[in-house]
């Protein structure tokens, strides 16, 4: 068996967020059903001290940003996964599961304004305290491919309706 060096990434920022538990955050940033609020929550994220407020400069004219982050509460992984919307156990790489053989997420927010070295977000479906690796622009000519198939979704929302998805999980 041949070993990989490990990776080692340092966040760019720790996401403040109203949602404190899995079970209060949204499956997708957009679809809010069933939240506390019904809207689409509001989230800063400050610039970690370590980095120099430039690397912010031109942000300010996005709509939209990619967060990549980690799944800090994350308590492992396995192969196959139950998804929210219901089917079979699906594999784990053919779902936005937060349990990953890497516990790395990607989640598309609304950038509502840079001020300093905060920028103010909304639509995340992100943790309060999690760790943000990376921003990189939205860029809708290079990103949105409206008309792609999406595997076994596709026969979910033939089923359950166009982009359908569970609100948060009640607490047990």
């Amino acid at each position: 068996m041949v070993s990989e060096p490990p990776c080692t990434y340092r966040p760019i920022g720790i996401l403040a967020s109203p949602y404190r538990r899995r079970i209060d955050a949204p499956h997708q940033g957009t679809v809010v059903e069933g939240t506390a609020s019904g809207e689409l929550a509001l989230a800063t994220l400050k610039l970690a001290d370590w980095l120099d407020e430039q690397v912010l400069q031109d942000l300010g004219g996005f709509e939209r940003l990619w967060l990549i982050f980690a799944f800090h509460r994350s308590e492992g992984w396995k192969s196959t996964v139950k998804p929210p919307r219901g089917g079979p156990r699906r594999g784990v790489l053919a779902t936005r599961s937060p349990h990953r053989p890497n516990a790395i997420g990607l989640s598309a927010v609304e950038l509502l304004k840079v001020e300093g070295r905060i920028l103010h977000l909304r639509g995340v479906d992100l943790l309060d305290g999690t760790p943000v690796l990376d921003i990189k622009p939205y860029v809708p000519y290079a990103d949105a491919f409206p008309g792609s198939k999406a595997g076994w979704i596709d026969e979910l929302d033939t089923k359950l309706g166009r982009n359908s998805a569970p609100g948060p999980r009640k607490p047990r």
